[in-house]
């Protein structure tokens, strides 16, 4: 097994589900010491930042160091060309890769101060993300000419993503005995011609720089009903609502207030904002020629969002397969980490 595969392993084997980061966390910073000074690494939490402005210009490699709840899935295996467990793809495989361009002395010694931050409780509530205390503690990150975000993407350059909202959306009727329903009003079948509505509504494309992102509503939670005798009151649904990188937090709740007008209430319950697509950037055009990469919108939410929140260009690039995440079977192509980290070496050493 080769050292990379060898990193990967490690990790997997050290438990780290979101609220447990403290033990990665220790094992990474005694890891990296040997190579860093102590005043290069710095513990906020269960986060780590390794690495300093030391007057060159700043990337910044970021990756969460905590998992989703184990599947049994909790030991690394091999089989074939592929390594097994928990978060093997998401998001350990990038993990390994930052460790290793970290402890690379011509990474350390080339045209660029490369930063190494490792956060906690990113497959948590998002507003417990590890990240946020992460950067405004250290406001100097903020100065980074790129950030790269080491989710699974499939090798592919991910641009921008999707902002994210949740909302109660609530219908209400009366209640009243199943057996005279007459005298009462039925909160779920009031709500069936806007759930047909919803479920015939198409996935809304929208383009920028080339990039294809989808504008989406679902509803992923449903809720109401008192007894098999009593007509329901009320109906409450969690409406999810995926929106492009071409709406602010205003605009996207402006959209989702009209989608659910039907409703009696609804009622904004989290929200995340969309990434802001870096165009122009030079670093990330030399980012995709070095690494081959197609460029692809991000549908989902990362923290390339909370990062160009802040006014930093922010792109996602890992090793790590999408389609792996959270799954009970977890796995990666361990060549994956070989590409990207020769890749990635490439670019912060040249």
């Amino acid at each position: 097994m080769n050292p990379v595969h060898e990193t990967l392993e490690w990790l997997v084997n050290i438990p780290s589900v979101t609220g447990n980061e403290g033990r990665i966390a220790t094992a990474i910073a005694e890891r990296l010491l040997p190579t860093w000074s102590l005043a290069s690494v710095a513990r906020i939490g269960n986060s780590l930042i390794v690495g300093e402005p030391l007057g060159r210009p700043m990337i910044v490699v970021y990756g969460h160091t905590d998992t989703v709840p184990e599947q049994g899935n909790g030991t690394a295996r091999v089989e074939g060309d592929r390594m097994y467990g928990l978060g093997t793809s998401d998001m350990k495989a990038g993990l390994a890769v930052m460790i290793h361009l970290l402890e690379d002395e011509a990474i350390r010694t080339g045209h660029f101060d490369v930063v190494g931050v490792f956060y906690d409780k990113e497959e948590g509530p998002a507003v417990e993300n590890g990240l946020e205390e992460v950067l405004d503690r250290a406001e100097w990150l903020a100065a980074a000419k790129l950030a790269i975000v080491m989710e699974p993407t499939d090798l592919q350059l991910e641009l921008g993503c999707n902002g994210v909202l949740n909302a109660d959306v609530i219908f209400r009727g009366k209640s009243a005995h199943s057996a005279r329903p007459w005298l009462g009003e039925n909160a779920v079948t009031k709500a069936g011609e806007w759930l047909a509505e919803l479920h015939a509504r198409e996935p809304v494309p929208v383009v920028i720089d080339g990039l294809e992102y989808r504008e989406v509503f679902s509803i992923t939670r449903a809720e109401g009903g008192i007894a098999n005798n009593i007509i329901p009151p009320e109906f409450v649904f969690n409406l999810n609502h995926r929106f492009p990188p071409s709406y602010d937090l205003a605009q996207a709740e402006v959209r989702l207030q009209a989608v659910a007008a039907a409703a009696d209430e609804v009622i904004i319950k989290d929200r995340a904002p969309a990434g802001r697509v870096p165009e122009g950037n030079e670093l990330v055009a030399e980012l995709q020629r070095i690494t081959g990469a197609e460029r692809a919108a991000k549908q989902g939410w990362t923290d390339v969002a909370r990062l160009s929140e802040r006014g930093i260009p922010a792109v996602n690039y890992g090793p790590g397969e999408v389609a792996q995440a959270h799954q009970a079977g977890e796995n990666v192509l361990l060549a994956n980490l070989d590409e990207a980290l020769a890749a990635l070496r490439e670019f912060l050493g040249g």
